[in-house]
């Protein structure tokens, strides 16, 4: 795997995507933001690294998959209330 400054990889163990800063022969200095908006950076082994693929639009093709759970989810709450709707109207007053 060849690997370049402003690549996009994850760890291979998952995580959040990292931005790489440099490379040298057998790993990369990588930079990402926490949770609460820190940066890090951080020496890791190339072997413990996957580049990130993204889709046509460029964006990653695991948001698509979330949008589409997320899509999902929001039909399925439809649905709940619908029934519950139904059986109100169903119950005497």
């Amino acid at each position: 795997m060849t690997l370049n400054a402003g690549d996009v990889v994850m760890l291979k163990s998952g995580g959040q995507p990292l931005t790489v800063a440099s490379v040298s022969a057998d790993e990369a200095t990588c930079l990402w933001i926490g949770e609460e908006g820190d940066l890090f950076r951080e020496t890791i082994p190339l072997v413990a690294l996957a580049p990130v693929e993204f889709d046509e639009d460029g964006g990653d093709e695991d948001e698509e998959d979330e949008d589409e759970d997320e899509a999902e989810g929001a039909a399925d709450e439809d649905e709940d209330e619908d029934e519950a709707e139904t059986r109100r109207e169903r119950e005497p007053a």
